[in-house]
């Protein structure tokens, strides 16, 4: 009985070694096409329903907004973006 008992021990460590292997795996960093703009936080902002396509048109406005203030503060000859860039 006793040899059963250290046998499921010992899987059970397995297992979780396992477990805890695959999870580090998952942390990787997000492709650069990934969304910039939280889904759920914008839903939560608006009153209304927000339409799967929002999204995307959404995260295309915010990038050009920083590609512009981008170059604003590079025009400025700025390394940082400030508030009044955008």
């Amino acid at each position: 009985m006793a040899r059963r008992t250290a046998k499921k021990a010992s899987r059970k460590k397995a297992t979780k070694k396992k477990a805890s292997r695959k999870k580090a795996g998952r942390r990787t960093k997000k492709a650069t096409g990934d969304l910039i703009i939280s889904k759920s936080r914008t839903k939560a902002a608006a009153s209304i329903n927000v339409s799967g396509e929002f999204y995307a048109a959404l995260d295309q406005a915010v990038r050009n907004m920083i590609a512009t203030a981008e170059q604003r503060a590079t025009d400025n000859n700025r390394r940082t973006l400030r508030p009044h860039d955008l």
